[in-house]
């Protein structure tokens, strides 16, 4: 399939363009500027030069593509309103472009686990959201979505958990945190973080992508429920050094952090049922027993950018 993804350079859309690049479909990558572009076809996809605010950009690319995926996401002060209006754009771009040429549409939209809240029980797709400020705005869209999905256009809502690997992300950031001498754990760090391996996600929107029956939200978690203070200290053991370990307490977190600290001191404990009904399931089950593998690729990550 020919496929237009934005965030193609990001964290979880490089995962998912590798991983389609792979799965044999042809790519069409928005980038910012010329030298994003040329990273991203040197993995092999072609690029429009766009942003998500302007429209008329990228509005083209859309129509001609049999599938949209959706990763970027701008954290400027009007990133949301900017996003509001991209899926607008998009959706309405898919809907017009099937109904001239017969052929249905995909479009996969990418939110996150932390909508769902606080979930000490098992929280699956259609679970209640109770999400805290830092993504309040989220439900909103993923409605969007999964309300413009028709007969011509499949509409999909992929809440992956905390992303880990490939020396970024949330993980890495404690990994990096080690590596200098003290990690901070917000919150209680008795909560639980559903996790899940950046190339494991980037197999399920393939899986997403090639399944005509996926619809709807889907999670992408590896269910192994792990407590952050134990991956702290898995990450800790594997440290030339061995770093100290402090618990930040949440008021004070939130005066460096705002919004952010709620979001990483929830407790979640989440489920994928429906990722693994398509025949889905993760090579890396959580991120303690990862941790040499992670280390070693933040390290690579580090040696490419210097």
């Amino acid at each position: 399939m020919h496929v237009f993804l934005t965030g193609a350079t990001g964290y979880i859309g490089s995962a998912v363009l590798d991983a389609m690049i792979k799965g044999g479909h042809r790519v069409t990558a928005m980038a910012r500027d010329p030298e994003k572009a040329e990273r991203l076809q040197a993995k092999g996809a072609a690029t429009v030069t766009g942003e998500l605010g302007l429209p008329k950009t990228y509005v083209n690319a859309v129509k001609a593509a049999d599938a949209v995926v959706h990763a970027a996401m701008e954290s400027s002060p009007k990133g949301v309103e900017k996003e509001k209006q991209a899926l607008d754009t998009m959706l309405s771009a898919q809907a017009q472009a099937s109904q001239a040429d017969g052929k249905p549409r995909v479009f996969i939209y990418t939110s996150g686990v932390w909508v769902l809240g606080r979930s000490v029980k098992s929280a699956e797709e259609d679970s209640p959201l109770d999400p805290p400020p830092h993504v309040e705005w989220r439900p909103a869209h993923e409605e969007k979505v999964l309300a413009s999905f028709s007969a011509s256009l499949r509409t999909v809502v992929v809440r992956p958990g905390i992303v880990y690997g490939g020396g970024r992300g949330i993980v890495s950031d404690l990994i990096k945190d080690a590596l200098n001498g003290l990690i901070r754990v917000v919150g209680p760090g008795k909560n639980r973080w559903p996790c899940i391996y950046d190339h494991d996600l980037g197999d399920l929107y393939v899986k997403i992508l090639e399944s005509p029956a996926a619809a709807g939200v889907i999670h992408a978690t590896d269910e192994s429920d792990e407590r952050v203070i134990d991956i702290a200290e898995a990450i800790a053991e594997q440290v030339p050094q061995k770093p100290d370990i402090r618990i930040v307490p949440l008021t004070e977190a939130r005066k460096k952090l705002g919004t952010y600290a709620d979001a990483l001191a929830l407790d979640q404990k989440v489920r994928s049922p429906k990722a693994h009904a398509l025949g889905w399931a993760p090579t890396q089950t959580g991120v303690i027993n990862s941790v040499p593998r992670l280390v070693e690729e933040f390290r690579n990550a580090q040696r490419e950018k210097s």
